[in-house]
């Protein structure tokens, strides 16, 4: 199928009507109007319904809006990889959530290149659930997440299990800042810790939330290896007798992947997650 039939209907959707998608494409209308019946009848079913005010999606093509995003973005991944470099027989394509990129991320992309140097390596980061949808669709052969969606096909391997532990600055304790480690963390800390609910400062990037204790005092929950090197400096200290939080990092992948080098790459990951200790010191500008 012509990708541009997908990425016509895809703007229609955004902009709400025909006349709207061809000023955007700088095509004409009847060109638009086309490429829609073309598509409609590439899939025996009516997409649109046009008004005056529009165009108003069908539940059919409310259905196809996954497929249209599905296949332009897998359109594009094939256009970004291929070809491939010179002097590279395949590529691995790897991801991981936002906290997980550094230093775990960099470890690995680090490892793969040094033991298998052969292969090209793509690596991106992004939300979680949006890493699980381009593994199940064969976008990326792995992915590195907290909370992962068990899918059919998908393999879930528990990689490490970290705790949350609340730290406070040694010298300057205050405010308590709240960082939102997702939907499990938010239950259990809200049910355990009703009082700190409703902080004054909040983030939803760990790496962020630390920087900002660090730099203007305050406490918080953080992963244990970020912050152990701050604890051993007596920078920051443990809060005693304050709750603490499960919180585990999986790999995702696809079971019926057929690439040979993926079993080598996820034995270097797991090396690093058993031998690593420090993850915190790249987040520290004084080092």
């Amino acid at each position: 199928m012509d990708i541009d039939l997908a990425r016509t209907f895809l703007e229609i959707v955004r902009l709400g009507s025909l006349m709207a998608a061809a000023e955007k494409l700088h095509v004409t209308q009847t060109a638009i109007t086309a490429r829609v019946q073309k598509l409609e009848g590439h899939l025996n079913c009516k997409l649109f319904i046009r008004n005056r005010t529009g165009a108003r999606l069908t539940s059919d093509g409310e259905a196809f809006v996954v497929f249209a995003n599905q296949l332009v973005q897998t359109w594009d991944a094939a256009r970004r990889d291929l070809p491939l470099p010179d002097g590279y027989r395949h590529v691995l394509r790897i991801g991981a959530e936002m906290s997980l990129c550094n230093p775990l991320m960099l470890s690995w992309v680090r490892e793969i290149r040094a033991s298998i140097p052969d292969y090209a390596l793509h690596s991106e980061v992004r939300e979680g659930e949006a890493l699980m949808k381009e593994v199940e669709r064969g976008v990326l052969d792995a992915a590195l997440v907290y909370q992962p969606a068990y899918w059919p096909g998908l393999q879930v391997e528990e990689l490490l299990e970290e705790k949350l532990i609340l730290i406070r600055v040694v010298d300057k304790p205050e405010p308590y800042v709240y960082i939102d480690w997702g939907p499990a963390f938010r239950q259990q800390h809200d049910a355990a810790m009703p009082e700190k609910s409703k902080a004054a400062v909040a983030f939803n990037l760990g790496p962020l939330a630390l920087q900002y204790i660090l730099d203007n005092g305050g406490s918080g929950y953080f992963r244990t290896r970020v912050v152990q090197s701050y604890l051993d400096r007596g920078i920051i200290e443990r809060v005693p007798m304050a709750p603490e939080f499960s919180y585990p990092t999986y790999l995702v992948y696809a079971r019926d992947n057929p690439s040979p080098t993926l079993p080598r790459a996820f034995e270097l990951l797991r090396t690093i997650a058993r031998e690593s200790e420090d993850w915190s010191q790249r987040w520290d500008p004084l080092i």
